[in-house]
């Protein structure tokens, strides 16, 4: 159960947050481009955060999604938070809870568990 909440507590961070891109496309197209991600990269970028946060809170293919996140969050922090010291550490610390995530699995509580998959 507690992996459960894990998993939506962190799903919904990513979920919130791609929906508030779809909501506010331009604004993040701006934003990106002030990095390296060009902007036609908004659309991608917000529907990844969706799709990846809902694959998290259901737990489907897990490990595929909680690495990809991971990578998502470090490339982030780093790219886009430079000189935001809290952003970063925040950044880092939600890869290391997807790397967990990653190493464990899902847990009972999933459709991985359910169809029997270790994804």
């Amino acid at each position: 159960m507690i992996v459960l909440v894990g998993r939506i507590l962190l799903g919904a961070l990513f979920i919130a947050a791609g929906y508030g891109k779809v909501t506010g496309i331009e604004g993040f197209t701006a934003f990106l481009e002030t990095g390296p991600v060009p902007g036609f990269m908004a659309w991608p970028a917000a529907i990844f955060e969706i799709v990846a946060g809902l694959l998290i809170i259901v737990g489907f293919y897990t490990r595929y999604a909680a690495i990809a996140l991971a990578l998502f969050c470090v490339a982030t922090g780093v790219f886009y938070h430079p000189g935001d010291t809290g952003a970063i550490m925040k950044n880092l610390a939600l890869a290391g809870g997807f790397l967990v995530l990653y190493a464990h699995g899902a847990g009972l509580l999933s459709v991985d568990a359910r169809r029997g998959g270790a994804d």
